[in-house]
């Protein structure tokens, strides 16, 4: 990858691309409340789960396929699949995460990092715009490769959600850092099967096994006191 992919990659998967991404938990905030997740061991266990058969091995489908209608221009089927992903949601929650970070990232990039893909989503509200779709979209317009794109993708993904839990549990930073490293392989493992799906429907790929993570996210809405929107 060149210099300057690397470069803008990094740029808007960074804590500094304001999405808004420090506001949200994944509903980690009260399953903390609740004590069901008290350490690093734990918060490890939780997100590899959830990296692997939840909501967040789904985003990694949903990013492939948007990636692909990009790559070949598709604007039809890249609304099937944008559809598909606003609708794919287990809470209110879950769903605002992903399309207030979505329409919030497009926004940005249009302003910042121009590419003719972007006018491909023209199509997709701001209220069905799912985060992992148009970051998809944009890597695919600036040339940069989907591996590295859906890498980078989730290791941002489950930085922000630790950096949650270090303020929820609390964690400390170097227990943050142990906890990022420790699902490394977890994040491999989920881009390389993603990279080898099928091309035909999404939908035979989507799936989720997590009950009491989804159960976070539809329980956080009704806690007494909270840090985090999600």
């Amino acid at each position: 990858m060149a210099d300057s992919s690397l470069y803008r990659l990094l740029s808007w998967l960074s804590p500094a691309f304001p999405v808004g991404s420090f506001t949200y938990s994944g509903g980690l905030e009260w399953a903390i409340a609740e004590n069901l997740l008290s350490d690093r061991k734990a918060l490890a266990e939780w997100l590899e789960d959830v990296l692997s058969a939840g909501s967040v091995r789904n985003d990694a489908v949903f990013f492939v396929h948007a990636y692909r209608a990009s790559a070949n221009r598709d604007r039809v089927r890249l609304m099937e699949v944008a559809e598909l992903a606003a609708a794919c949601h287990p809470s209110r929650e879950r769903r605002l995460e992903a399309i207030a970070q979505g329409a919030a990232f497009r926004r940005i990039a249009a302003a910042t990092a121009p590419c003719a893909t972007l006018d491909l989503t023209a199509g997709i509200p701001d209220d069905a715009l799912c985060y992992a779709i148009i970051v998809g979209v944009l890597a695919e317009g600036h040339g940069i490769a989907l591996e590295p794109a859906l890498t980078a993708y989730l290791h941002a993904l489950v930085s922000n959600l630790t950096s949650a839990a270090q303020r929820l549990i609390p964690l400390g930073q170097t227990d943050g850092q142990k906890t990022i490293a420790a699902l490394e392989p977890a994040v491999n493992r989920v881009v390389t099967w993603a990279l080898a799906l099928a091309h035909g429907d999404p939908f035979d790929a989507l799936g989720s096994a997590t009950l009491m993570a989804d159960f976070a996210t539809l329980a956080h809405e009704t806690q007494y006191t909270r840090l985090f929107r999600t």
